[in-house]
């Protein structure tokens, strides 16, 4: 640690800070600009200059950039010197020379860092009164928009986009004193994380183009602390309501998670929330056609099936809570309970449980990720499967040139000097994948190979590694010279990282995965695993345990139950239409627990309304093992309510009458944890319902709230009193402790003096660190000793390809393959049409160019797509996009053929 003077004090800081994040830390306020805590400085602003004495008998001092400036021991500053407060006063008032000033009408109006800092150095009055520059603004896509006579040129955007997402579509373009930071021409912005742009900018010119559709201010948005629903990361998020409508998501920080920025898809994916699909109230089929029908009968129909006979079977879901899920498999029996996901991932998700649960590996977090110094890529396309991590891998490169920085003495957070000393050079990332992926861009070297011969590969670096890991027969020399090159990177290598999962079908890259991080830990040294999950909760679907679809179907078929409960899934995105077809004709009784309408939902008997992720509190295991609590952010009108109290409703109604014992969420979670040993840890997510600060709850509304008497003036003048919440500590309002609780009930980030999302700072034990108390969440799943662990699997033999065949793969989009936010219009519009994908040489054999129809034949059926040609694909493979209708519900990979329609 190192002491520095803040106004004659001493403080102790890391010295491996620069003196503005020390004064950030410290408490300070310290206006800024260009720098950014996950991004380093650069000193492009000068707006937190600082004075700098040489020693304690210095009195003139010079005028320095803290963010410049090492914490280094014995450095001295002020921060309210009189010529420092000016200085600073006169660069704000430069940056603001040609900005419109039009607060009142700027959807960052109320939290946006640039009205933060010209408060906080006192600028209040214009003295320019000549014309300013403006600038045409651009169409850059659904999700972000546009408005450039804001930029007061911090380069944030461009550091963001280009440097640390590795975007190459926006930039900045100077003409004379002219900056415009945009595309070269209009178009959709690239990166699946351009909305970050909104977060990032500290001014109005990146907004929330969903949100301009239903505007709210910051301060009269009703806010509570959420999950995102997307993928199986668990990335931290704010939800935001207004009238009974999600108006917007914005990242809530977790050292541990997403840290600052989420990928498009969990920051715009909600609008699904809002849609017309929505069931809102409980439906029930009555002569044929489904009618509207009152809760308390729902309850009672619901009870009457439940209780008339034969044995009832209830299928989960993977995008359900644990609670949801635990309350489904209490009414039904842990035998008659099913899991809810498609055969063949059901076997891979559990099967990499196991792996995570037999020790020697430890389960990466995305910032161990973030942190890890070689990676090896087993079968993912991580863009696309899991957007928040590939953002962490981008990270990851960097991490073992920096070498270079530390050698010459440059400290890490000067970013620019560092990416000048550092050049092209990366840290060692190889990827094995059937197709390109968008991370190729910065990895040592790519592999693009069918799914067995994958595996085999990783098979191969783990033999490599640890001569007792099984070997692979026939190996080609340059397949075996590239094993031997990855196993060194990564036995080099002080952080190692494996990233596999289910995402193309094979329990043998699963296995290889996991035996090249077991040979890692069996040499003396550490290594993480990450495997991806498929949906939000499937992990924790997994620890519940649960038989497969198929087997569900076949006790139906042999008439062993005649009413089925199906919790929050569509079963026609898990098994081929024939088979869920069949079944549901075979199911004497069906009863469909959702918040969308579909397929499924089509077949039921009884419908109930379930709350979406805003409208209902819940845990959900992400893909590290980490259980983490959401909480609904209003309370839904109408009938829509929890699905685990439509369950619980159900069971009171058959006479059940253990569940009465379930009176709020808390009681739920208890009788999850004594059930279910491996999820005891689940009461540790959040605080219970009962925490308090002072004696009050914890709001979630600002205390600039609006009243809730001009909103309801229409209807009467009297203040209504705010719903009650039993399910947690928070209110429904703007009354509670002024005080910052633990990290799970923080609803947002918001501090006297910083109005933006930059607030978080003041929450953090220093800056860039973890939340004071700890950062929200509690890991379930940790490394045990390597002992006597074996390895597993064997090597598949070598791919082959056919003359009259095509292996078909599965291809994931960001947009498209998740099932919640291909709802949200914003997403919608970029999601893919189906199609078929083949290399150039495989589709000369058919004769057909890009765009032509293609009829694809495979597991009994056909479909008639347009041609895309991917040159990265392997000879003999096709691709297919996985989770796109109308080619769902089917299992891949599977040979099928191919012929020009």
């Amino acid at each position: 640690m190192a002491t520095v003077y803040v106004e004659q004090k001493p403080y102790r800081v890391d010295p491996d800070q620069s003196m503005l994040q020390a004064c950030l830390s410290l408490g300070f306020d310290l206006p800024y600009f260009c720098w950014h805590p996950a991004m380093g400085s650069v000193g492009a602003c000068r707006q937190c200059a600082v004075k700098q004495f040489r020693d304690e008998h210095d009195t003139r001092g010079k005028l320095v950039v803290s963010c410049m400036t090492p914490a280094s021991d014995g450095t001295r500053i002020s921060i309210d010197d009189p010529e420092a407060v000016r200085f600073r006063a006169a660069v704000i008032e430069g940056l603001m020379l040609s900005h419109p000033h039009d607060c009142p009408v700027c959807d960052e109006g109320g939290e946006c860092h640039l009205q933060d800092m010209t408060v906080m150095t006192g600028h209040d009055y214009r003295r320019y009164r000549f014309p300013k520059r403006t600038f045409r603004n651009q169409y850059l896509g659904p999700f972000v928009n546009h408005e450039m006579n804001r930029c007061i040129q911090c380069y944030r955007c461009v550091r963001f986009y280009r440097e640390y997402a590795g975007g190459n579509d926006f930039n900045a373009f100077g003409l004379r004193n002219l900056v415009f930071f945009g595309r070269s021409t209009d178009g959709v912005l690239e990166s699946e994380f351009a909305g970050n742009l909104v977060e990032v900018c500290p001014t109005g010119v990146f907004t929330d183009a969903t949100l301009k559709r239903h505007y709210t201010r910051k301060w009269d948005l009703q806010m509570a602390p959420s999950i995102c629903v997307h993928c199986g990361l668990g990335c931290n998020t704010t939800a935001g309501e207004r009238y009974g409508i999600v108006r917007r998501i914005v990242n809530r920080y977790n050292h541990a998670v997403n840290g600052y920025f989420l990928c498009d898809r969990g920051r715009f994916g909600y609008e699904f929330t809002n849609g017309d699909q929505r069931v809102r109230e409980a439906q029930l089929r009555r002569a044929g056609q489904l009618e509207p029908v009152a809760k308390t009968a729902a309850a009672e129909h619901f009870g009457a099936l439940l209780s008339a006979g034969k044995a009832v079977i209830g299928i989960g879901s993977p995008r359900a809570t644990l609670e949801a899920n635990f309350a489904l498999r209490a009414l039904v029996g842990p035998d008659r309970f099913y899991a809810g996901s498609a055969d063949a991932e059901l076997g891979l998700i559990s099967t990499m449980l196991d792996l995570l649960r037999g020790g020697g590996v430890r389960p990466a977090s995305l910032h161990d990720a973030e942190v890890s110094d070689a990676v090896l890529i087993l079968g993912e396309d991580v863009p696309n499967v899991a957007p928040r991590l590939a953002l962490a891998l981008r990270q990851s490169v960097r991490q073992r040139p920096m070498r270079i920085a530390e050698a010459l003495h440059i400290p890490l957070w000067l970013d620019h000097a560092v990416r000048d000393a550092v050049q092209e050079e990366k840290g060692p990332l190889f990827i094995a994948a059937p197709d390109a992926t968008r991370l190729d861009d910065v990895a040592t070297q790519t592999y693009r190979a069918a799914p067995d011969d994958v595996a085999r590969l990783g098979f191969a670096v783990a033999h490599a590694l640890d001569a007792r890991a099984p070997a692979v027969p026939d190996l080609p020399e340059a397949v075996d010279a590239l094993a031997e090159r990855i196993a060194q990177a990564l036995r080099s290598a002080a952080r190692p990282l494996v990233v596999s999962g289910p995402s193309c079908g094979s329990e043998a890259v699963v296995h290889a995965a996991a035996n090249v991080a077991l040979a890692l830990c069996r040499g003396g040294g550490a290594a993480n695993v990450s495997f991806t999950m498929p949906e939000s909760n499937s992990l924790g679907v997994a620890f519940l345990g649960g038989g497969t679809l198929s087997a569900a179907f076949e006790g139906v078929r042999r008439g062993d139950a005649d009413t089925v409960v199906i919790l929050e899934n569509d079963l026609y995105r898990r098994a081929p239409q024939e088979a869920v077809n069949a079944f549901f004709d075979q199911a004497r009784h069906v009863v469909v627990i959702d918040h969308l309408a579909n397929r499924t939902t089509a077949r039921a008997e009884l419908i109930l309304p379930a709350g979406t992720f805003a409208e209902a509190d819940g845990t959900l295991v992400n893909s590290e093992g980490r259980a983490q609590r959401s909480f609904q952010v209003f309370v839904p009108e109408g009938d829509i309510q929890e699905s685990w109290r439509w369950l619980r409703d159900g069971m009171l109604a058959a006479g059940r009458e253990e569940a009465g014992a379930w009176r709020n969420l808390d009681d739920v979670v208890a009788a999850l944890s004594a059930t279910i040993p491996a999820l005891a840890g689940v009461r540790e997510a959040a605080p219970g319902a009962d925490f308090r600060i002072a004696g009050a709850k914890l709001a979630r509304q600002p205390h600039r709230a609006s009243g809730r008497t001009a909103v309801l003036a229409d209807i009467d003048v009297h203040e209504p009193a705010p719903p009650d919440d039993p399910d947690s500590a928070l209110s429904f309002s703007m009354e509670g402790s002024p005080r910052q609780g633990p990290a799970a009930l923080t609803p947002f980030f918001w501090s006297a003096g910083w109005n933006s999302i930059q607030a978080v700072k003041k929450f953090q034990q220093e800056v860039n660190g973890p939340l004071r108390g700890g950062d929200a969440g509690v890991r379930l799943l940790e490394a045990a000793a390597v002992n006597d662990r074996r390895y597993g699997g064997t090597a598949p033999a070598a791919f082959v390809a056919r003359p009259d065949a095509w292996l078909l793969v599965p291809l994931w989009h960001a947009f498209g393959s998740e099932e919640l936010s291909r709802s949200a219009p914003a997403v919608a519009e970029l999601v893919p049409g189906p199609y078929v994908a083949l290399n150039a040489s495989d589709a000369s054999r058919l004769q057909a160019n890009g765009g032509d129809t293609i009829a694809v034949r495979f597991a009994g059926s056909v479909h008639r797509v347009p041609l895309c040609i991917r040159p990265e694909l392997p000879d003999g493979v096709a691709g297919l996009p996985a989770g796109i209708p109308p080619i769902e519900g089917v299992t891949l990979p599977a040979w099928g053929t191919l012929s020009r329609s």
